[in-house]
This record gives C-alpha cells, structure tokens and sequence, in this order.
C-alpha cells in the first residue's frame, strides 16, 4: 500500500493499489467474510485508470502513440475520464464518444478534463452509425495521428488488471480468497483479475454481475447472442447490447443478474451502512452479493471480495437524487424518498 506521506511526480503514480475494506454491516447476516475492494481511491476515483494508463503506456512502447497524437474512445464515462486524465499529464488531445445513458455529472466531468465530447444515443443497436461505437470510429478515419483505444476489444483491458488488480487482492487477502464478485461491461476487470486469482487458485468461484437488458448472461451460459434479452437500462458501465472481446468468459464461473432499481437502493443502502459513498455499479454488485447469500452461497470460511469500480459522486443527478429515483418509480412504500431527513429552518 503506498504510504499518504510520500511524495510523487504527478497524479499517475497513484494508480492502483487501492485498499480492501471489510463490509461490517450490509452483509452481517451472511456465513463468511466479505471485503470491497474500493477503486475510487485511484486518482481519478475509477478502476479505469488503471486501464488507461496501461494502455497509453504501451501504445507509447510500441511507438504507436507520438507526442500531439490525438486518443479516442468510447465511454460511458469512467474510462473517458481516466483517459483525459492521463493525455493531460502525458500531453495528448482527448475525444471521446459517450452514451447519452452517462449522468450529466460525468459528462460535465469530461469537459472540465479537456476532452472533447460526442454524446450518442444510448438505446440504438451498436452497428447503428449514431452509437459511440461507430462514431468513434469515423472520428478515428477523420483525425489524421489519432489512436483508438477500443477497450471493448482490446486485450490489453485484461492484461491491465492481470498485471495489478489480480495480484493486489491475492496479496491483501494472503491467497485465502474463496469468490470474486464483479460487475461485467467492457469485462477487462474481472476478466483480468479472474485470469491471476485463478492461476493461483483454480477454486476461487467467480461471479459476473450483469444487468436485465444485456446479453452477457445468456451469451456465457450459452455461447449465443441473443437479441431479444436487449432492451433499455439504466445502470452505467454494466452490461452490453454486444459481446466484448474483452471479455474472457472462460475464468467466469457463472452471472448473476440485477435489476436497476434494486442496484439504486443498496447503492444507497452502503453509505447508510458502511460510510461509504459509491457508484452505481457498486451498488450492482453488492445487490448480486446479497441475492447469492439469500440462496444461501456462502459458508463461514469464505472470503469473499466485491469490486466497487468508482465513487458515488458520479452519480449526483442520479442515484443520489431523490427526484431522479422518483421519476424512474423507484420510491415505494418499501423504499420512501429521503427527503424527510432534510428540515429547512427559515
């Protein structure tokens, strides 16, 4: 772990190593241990920085990538903002390609980095010449020395977390981990992390999170792309309406599925229970972690480890906000508006 008194030469030098915290409340009624591995303490509080910066730095190694190049992606935000990041420090031109689906907050967080932003619609097929796919694409034929990053399909999303997040969380948790559970998008994350954690022990379980409305499910259990799972979601940065290849479904032992609604709620429910304020995502794969240990799944050695990818402040106008949980009919009889907890003194 480094230590918050040292000195660095610039923000990069923080990337990775960020801590495991141990969940004391939210999952107190389940056998077993249970710890967050919490991302939002890299520099640009995501897992995507790690990524980013692996993937510049190689692309620099092998010359593909020169002083005033231009980078392109396609983001739903988090890896936008990781890659603005590091073109500012290493000295790059930023465009990126976003879902319409992304929070303002991240949006405004992009421009505020200096990259230029395309934002695209989210609920089109992704061959559609309007998606951030293929718009990123065209920007790419447009911009004479542009480099496209494609963390969808490029191996070097996996190999970025092999190199650092597998070997970190074997190293906290002294190889005594039993299950890995992390959400699944572009799929580098858990794909590279499973790939170390399972060199090492081939019997740690690894769980994929996916979102009702993606294929990711379905196309692992059966190795089919089924359109008729695709519709529209709310969460960002989980799932796909394609199959990344960066995905390497053959270290994922199984997928469990999460609705948007009850990600918001236990997003909410961790920093009520554990202090902590995170994404969107960490709230999926929380939830996935407590409908696993509602089936009963875990049992009293069990060391279990949840990926939370980024911080709740992303998520301001959305999950955070009574208002856009009320618009989306998330607030119920069960799940009232918090807005009671607020007295104006006049």
């Amino acid at each position: 772990m480094k230590h918050r008194n040292q000195v660095f030469d610039n923000v990069l030098d923080l990337v990775g190593n960020t801590p495991l915290v141990k969940l004391n409340r939210i999952a107190s009624k389940f056998k077993g241990d249970f710890y967050a591995k919490v991302e939002s303490f890299n520099p640009g509080h995501s897992s995507k920085d790690r990524i980013a910066l692996y993937i510049i730095e190689e692309a620099e190694r092998k010359g593909i990538l020169s002083p005033g190049d231009t980078i392109i992606e396609t983001t739903s935000g988090n890896t936008g903002f990781s890659i603005a990041m590091v073109s500012i420090i290493k000295g790059y031109d930023c465009v990126l390609a976003v879902s319409s689906k992304s929070s303002p907050d991240k949006i405004d967080m992009l421009k505020t980095m200096g990259a230029k932003v395309y934002v695209c619609p989210a609920h089109v097929s992704a061959d559609d010449p309007r998606s951030y796919y293929e718009v990123a694409k065209r920007l790419h034929s447009e911009i004479k020395g542009s480099v496209y990053i494609n963390q969808y399909f490029n191996q070097l999303n996996i190999d970025a977390h092999y190199k650092s997040t597998g070997p970190e969380i074997w190293e906290q948790t002294k190889g005594k981990i039993t299950h890995l559970v992390a959400c699944s998008g572009t799929g580098g994350t858990i794909s590279g992390t499973a790939k170390y954690l399972k060199e090492q022990n081939p019997d740690i379980k690894v769980i994929g999170v996916d979102a009702f409305g993606s294929v990711i499910k379905k196309y692992h259990e059966t190795r089919e792309f089924d359109e008729k799972e695709i519709y529209p979601y709310r969460i960002e940065g989980l799932g796909k309406n394609l199959i990344p290849t960066a995905t390497d479904f053959d270290v994922i032992d199984e997928f469990v599925k999460v609705t948007d609604e009850d990600s918001a709620h236990t997003a909410r429910l961790i920093a009520k229970t554990e202090g902590m304020f995170v994404g969107y995502t960490s709230g999926a794969v929380t939830q996935a972690l407590l409908q696993l240990g509602d089936e009963g799944r875990f049992k009293k050695d069990d060391y279990v480890v949840v990926i939370y990818p980024d911080h709740g402040a992303r998520y301001m106008s959305k999950v955070y906000s009574d208002k856009w949980m009320n618009d989306q009919g998330f607030f119920d009889s069960i799940n009232e508006a918090a807005a009671e907890n607020i007295q104006y003194i006049k």
